[in-house]
């Protein structure tokens, strides 16, 4: 009885906030399942932080949803053809580029104009070693930034790349950040004024402006006034931080929410239970695209050393299976970092299936034998238990990880799983505290050369700020020759039989094992019009301008 109550209490306060809300028509409620850390973008490595900051920043360059590698913050792209990006002779006989950049007429949110001298200040952070920039790489490889004046520069790049156009750097206000920064580099990432002055309206230049921040809980966006592109339709952005898939999706039916992004919100089960029952609600759409699940292996751990230990775990682990029953196929089992639908994909990439039997005798080979109780040591006693760390809250995540521990057990492998809220394992993972495995996701570009997660020279320390992404600590003199060579080739042709021979080491080797391919599943509102899905690193949120309420 007391629950019919309460039951009822919630149905009629769900349906006065959605009256309330659809008589209003300009504030949007949006629900993540994570919560930004740090605000400042050349720091942060968390999609929760980019879906947010693409509506208050952006790139000078980005892929649209089609795709396409478009200008957003420069007027053009530069190109070889018309002179705006020409080959340069550099000093030891070596060959780089330099790259013309027009500057759209731009202010940051005080009025400030954005000018050449920001992008010299961003560089000047991305290439400090203590500054803690996520990657210094496409930083570093900027040898001279010459000024022309306020919205004109020319970067000279150390080398002759094929990809030069995409120059999808995010600058920062020098205006704000520089004093901060000056004053002690080693700790601008925690001084830096995207943490402790959040809602400065200085410190972005696009469509909206942060007017409220309560970590962990909600982040508020306004009209940015100064603001010199379309006009966006909402006076009011609200981003709630709901670290659990079911209670997500329970505030969106509830109506505390309107909208959940398809590129961190519910999972696929969940939205496909919706397209079942409210069709008359959401337009659902499954994006395939470019987000890679898969588990980092810490190649510090002496467990993990041998390249058939982490064969077999990978050949114990039914991956198919998981795709058919939590994901009705929709995901596909991945061979490497390279999706299919990337026109760098090679099809001849070794693939591991299934194989209990396979992978039980490479433990054998490789010194772990079945103890009495199933699982396997070493001949010094040394038992093959190993740690998984993952994000708590994403259910499907926690599932999958409890199908994979329950599979290694039949192999003889112990694992050992813990959850860690999003924020936690993010600086976890930039610092290289997981001992053994890590289960996670990255969001790919389009072409991208995986270089920030493969280079040797992008192995996180505390030598280098902790910049880079190669968590594992991979290092294969072979891979780093292909990677550098790939990014030097102009020929798209050789460039694939490059990007082959990366898959082919990527595949071999197994610093990381490849789980699956993520679908996007959208459940948008049938009044939220303009919403476009990317399946790539560039969200849906660069274009928000575009977004509206109709009905």
């Amino acid at each position: 009885m007391f629950g019919r109550r309460a039951l009822l209490s919630l149905t009629l306060s769900s349906f006065a906030a959605r009256v309330a809300r659809a008589a209003a028509k300009d504030e949007l409620v949006i629900g993540t399942t994570q919560a930004p850390g740090t605000m400042n973008p050349l720091i942060s490595q968390m999609l929760a932080t980019s879906l947010i900051q693409n509506m208050r920043l952006r790139p000078f360059t980005a892929y649209d949803p089609d795709w396409k590698l478009v200008g957003l913050a420069c007027t053009r792209l530069p190109n070889l053809k018309d002179g705006t990006a020409r080959l340069v002779d550099l000093p030891g006989g070596k060959q780089g580029m330099d790259v013309d950049i027009e500057i759209k007429p731009l202010k940051w949110g005080d009025g400030t104009p954005v000018t050449a001298r920001d992008m010299d200040f961003t560089l000047s952070v991305g290439k400090h070693p203590q500054s803690g920039v996520a990657s210094s790489e496409a930083y570093r490889r900027i040898l001279k930034l010459e000024i022309k004046d306020d919205r004109h520069f020319t970067a000279t790049l150390d080398r002759v790349t094929f990809d030069y156009d995409d120059f999808g750097l995010t600058i920062v206000p020098a205006h704000i950040e520089k004093p901060i920064f000056d004053a002690n580099p080693a700790e601008y990432r925690n001084r830096t004024a995207y943490d402790t002055d959040a809602t400065n309206p200085g410190l972005g230049f696009g469509p909206y402006r942060i007017s409220e921040l309560v970590p962990g809980s909600r982040i508020a966006l306004e009209p940015n006034v100064h603001w010199e592109g379309e006009a966006p339709h909402f006076k009011r952005i609200v981003f709630k931080f709901i670290e659990n898939n079911s209670a997500l999706e329970a505030n969106l039916l509830s109506g505390n929410v309107d909208y959940v992004p398809g590129e961190l919100g519910l999972a696929l089960d969940q939205v496909l239970a919706l397209e079942k029952r409210y069709k008359d609600r959401y337009d659902f759409v499954y994006k395939p695209g470019l987000v890679y699940e898969h588990i980092d292996v810490n190649l510090d751990n002496p467990l993990l050393k041998d390249r058939r230990v982490r064969q077999a775990i990978l050949m114990a682990i039914d991956r198919r299976a998981i795709s058919d029953k939590l994901f009705e196929g929709k995901q596909p089992v991945a061979d490497s970092d390279v999706s299919p639908l990337d026109p760098m994909h090679s099809a001849a990439t070794r693939h591991y299936a299934f194989d209990l039997a396979a992978a039980r005798k490479l433990l054998d080979e490789a010194g772990f034998a079945a103890a009495a109780n199933g699982l396997r040591a070493d001949a010094s006693s040394r038992r093959l238990s190993i740690e998984l760390v993952t994000t708590a809250g994403n259910r499907v995540r926690e599932q999958v990880a409890q199908v994979i521990q329950s599979q290694l057990r039949q192999a003889g492998i112990e694992l050992r799983i813990k959850a860690l809220p999003p924020r936690v394992f993010s600086d976890v993972m930039s610092h290289r505290r997981f001992t053994g495995l890590a289960m996670y996701a990255w969001v790919e570009r389009v072409q991208g050369v995986p270089r920030s997660t493969l280079h040797s020279d992008e192995i996180p320390s505390e030598k280098n700020g902790w910049s880079g992404q190669n968590y594992p600590g991979y290092s294969n003199p072979a891979m780093d020759k292909a990677l550098d060579a790939t990014e030097r080739e102009l020929d798209p042709d050789k460039r694939r039989a490059l990007f082959a021979e990366i898959q082919h080491l990527y595949a071999q080797d197994l610093p990381v094992l490849p789980l699956y391919f993520r679908v996007d599943p959208f459940a948008i509102p049938k009044q939220l019009k303009g919403v476009r899905p990317t399946g790539q690193l560039n969200s849906s949120t660069l274009w928000v301008e575009q977004w509206r309420w109709e009905g």
